[in-house]
């Protein structure tokens, strides 16, 4: 009892330090330590949930509402969380007022689903996902290579279905148009005459089939838009 009355009277009393003195707490190699590193915001990446996933790229459209620096929030919400963007387009789709945002990342599973889900909270976005199975990519590249042999700068621009836009005495720029691995082999071609630069808008993308490129779209001709996701 008297035991008892002591931690009572020590609870109702709240001048009392009831917490452990130096002696009862345990020395700093005890002390449990938590694993993981931690993002620019501070929060901890559990090393098993990253460990257990390999990176892989995906593709993801994001269709939103125009509003100015609607771009800008998308982009930097992935990037304040550390997320890997390799290429990022955008451009209207059939409704008017609507944009579409393609997106190319690596990250593992569980981070793939982390951008979608943190891209959904934003405002002005109307539906987000990625893009089903084996998607219809492209993209295009402007590249300006050194003149010295014209003939065979228009040989190789033929090979890969190239357009030549402008022709000088010094240099030669070229139009490319195709997905990421057709582009790549056109640029080691292009080596050999000299790159002087070069401009890739990234990858944009479309479903194939009646499949919807972002969950919930409506094809163009069904003269309604796409509703925010519930």
């Amino acid at each position: 009892m008297s035991g008892d009355s002591a931690a009572s009277e020590s609870e109702a009393r709240p001048d009392v330090d009831a917490r452990p003195t130096p002696d009862e707490q345990p020395a700093p190699e005890e002390r449990p330590h938590p694993e993981g590193r931690r993002n620019l915001e501070g929060i901890r990446i559990d090393p098993v949930v990253e460990a257990e996933h390999e990176s892989r790229r995906a593709v993801i459209s994001t269709l939103v509402e125009d509003e100015p620096g609607v771009l800008a929030r998308v982009s930097g919400l992935v990037s304040r969380r550390q997320f890997n963007i390799e290429s990022l387009t955008v451009g209207p789709t059939t409704v008017d007022g609507h944009s579409r945002i393609t997106m190319v990342v690596e990250e593992t599973d569980p981070g793939i689903d982390q951008i979608e889900k943190q891209i959904a909270k934003l405002k002005p976005v109307i539906s987000v996902g990625e893009v089903a199975g084996n998607a219809v990519t492209a993209e295009l590249v402007l590249l300006k290579v050194q003149a010295d042999d014209p003939a065979a700068v228009h040989a190789v621009t033929e090979m890969y279905d190239g357009r030549t836009l402008d022709a000088g005495p010094r240099t030669i720029t070229v139009q490319l148009t195709g997905n990421e691995g057709r582009i790549d082999d056109a640029l080691d071609a292009f080596k050999q005459f000299g790159i002087i630069e070069i401009a890739r808008t990234g990858q944009t993308a479309l479903a194939r089939g009646d499949t919807p490129t972002a969950p919930g779209e409506k094809p163009g001709t069904a003269g309604e838009p796409t509703t925010h996701d519930d």
